[in-house]
């Protein structure tokens, strides 16, 4: 029996009728008249009694749609799935920003969750000092990083959103009584230095190596996570360009945040691995893109 004869017996026997059944399903009534004669034929039984004015079950067709009709809806379902994964709207996305960066995108996922509810979103945090790891471990799909990125392996999607730096240092540092710093200012003080495997290139377009006038900026304290950072910032050891986003959600009574008259803005744009590019990461890049235009 073919699906679709196996559609026509059906929908008859839940409409009773064989027009209404011809046109629900867009075929003629001689259509399903044919079919229908032809699974009575090919079963050896009446699956429905018909007289001019109605058509009704048999015993035998009730007991034939009882079991088909389970069957049916499970093949339908399938196909849809299959339909929607090969559309990129089903399975786990692993999306990974750094710190609250995920607040930035909040349009970006919630467009995404709209074209794709069958999909489901799970965030990771991206550490600043091993931008890259997640990506290539597995871990993370697709990252929202600051640019540059000039991996052989990592794809670079659009430029979506930038981040102002400012300069976070300890309420009692010199700088304190200052209401704006510039990039010069930062070969006079050490700086956070990273305890990770991030670029030179990449660190530098965070905390520069020299300054404008080509003084070298020293480092001072290595650390790994943000809080570190913050803590030895506090300690009064050290000062640090910081995002920010990530500043404003980091409040910390022992620290001040200046703005850097002449700093430069970080741009983020999506970044996943070349190899690892999956119709999901597509549609995810495309939402990222679409919110972002509208914003």
């Amino acid at each position: 029996m073919e699906l679709r004869d196996i559609e026509i017996f059906l929908t008859l026997a839940e409409e009773l009728h064989f027009g209404r059944t011809a046109e629900r399903l867009h075929v003629s009534q001689a259509r399903v008249s044919q079919s229908i004669k032809q699974q009575e034929r090919r079963i050896g039984g009446a699956l429905f009694e018909r007289t001019s004015r109605s058509v009704r079950l048999t015993p035998l067709g009730e007991q034939l749609r009882d079991r088909l009709s389970a069957g049916y809806n499970e093949i339908l379902a399938g196909i849809e799935e299959a339909t929607a994964a090969a559309r990129g709207q089903v399975g786990t996305l692993h999306v990974g920003t750094m710190d609250t960066h995920h607040q930035k995108i909040a349009t970006a996922l919630d467009l995404f969750r709209q074209r794709h509810p069958q999909c489901e979103l799970r965030m990771r945090e991206i550490l600043p000092t091993d931008p890259f790891g997640p990506l290539r471990a597995g871990r993370v799909d697709v990252a929202m990083l600051w640019l540059p990125v000039r991996e052989p392996d990592l794809t670079v999607g659009p430029k979506l959103y930038t981040e102002p730096l400012v300069l976070a240092i300890a309420s009692d540092h010199p700088l304190a009584g200052r209401e704006r710093v510039e990039l010069e200012d930062l070969g006079d003080y050490p700086v956070i230095d990273v305890d990770g495997p991030i670029p030179d290139y990449v660190w530098a377009a965070h905390t520069p190596f020299t300054t404008p006038a080509g003084r070298p900026i020293r480092r001072g304290t290595a650390v790994t996570t943000l809080n570190e950072a913050l803590s030895a910032i506090a300690d009064g050891g050290v000062v640090s360009p910081i995002g920010s986003y990530a500043a404003t959600a980091r409040l910390h009574p022992g620290i001040t945040f200046l703005p850097i008259t002449d700093g430069v803005a970080l741009w983020y744009a999506p970044v996943w691995r070349s190899a690892g590019e999956t119709t999901l990461v597509r549609a995810f890049v495309q939402a990222a893109t679409d919110a972002s235009r509208d914003a």
